[in-house]
């Protein structure tokens, strides 16, 4: 039984992460490795994900989370005294015929105000290109104290 589910969701998260396209069409985005570390400040993290974009350059211009709360997309501002301070842009370049990750000390998004979540639950993230088709994708929720994935362990 066990098996079943596993596969089930491994089917899932394919249909999921490849997005809506026409018959025939094959998307122009796919997202990977998406994973948002457990909050430290109830409500408050990050989300991790690399953005695979196989046609014209492009932007991603919003996300939304399965468990509400505002996500603003962030990208590095410089560095003060020697920390690497970000801020907030209006959207996020994707390269044409490239591969873009979101990090942290590159581009990623930051949510504030959302509900619970814990090592091990899956939350879904809803990505807004500027020109390519909407997509929902699954991201594990981690815990990289417990030994949990992270962007610097994978």
């Amino acid at each position: 039984m066990p098996v079943l589910r596993i596969a089930g969701a491994a089917m899932l998260a394919t249909l999921v992460v490849t997005g809506c396209a026409s018959a025939g069409a094959t998307p122009s985005i796919a997202i990977a490795s998406a994973y948002v570390p457990q909050p430290t400040t109830p409500g408050t993290t990050v989300a991790y994900l690399e953005i695979r974009n196989n046609g014209p350059a492009d932007k991603l211009v919003s996300a939304q989370t399965s468990v509400g709360g505002k996500v603003q997309l962030r990208a590095p501002a410089g560095r003060h005294a020697g920390v690497m301070t970000m801020h907030t842009v209006p959207d996020i370049p994707i390269a044409p015929n490239a591969m873009t990750r979101l990090n942290p000390i590159s581009y990623h998004l930051l949510i504030t105000g959302a509900g619970a979540m814990h090592d091990g639950k899956d939350i879904m993230l809803r990505l807004t290109f500027a020109n390519a088709v909407t997509v929902t994708i699954i991201a594990m929720v981690t815990d990289p104290q417990s030994g949990g994935s992270s962007y610097f362990l994978n």
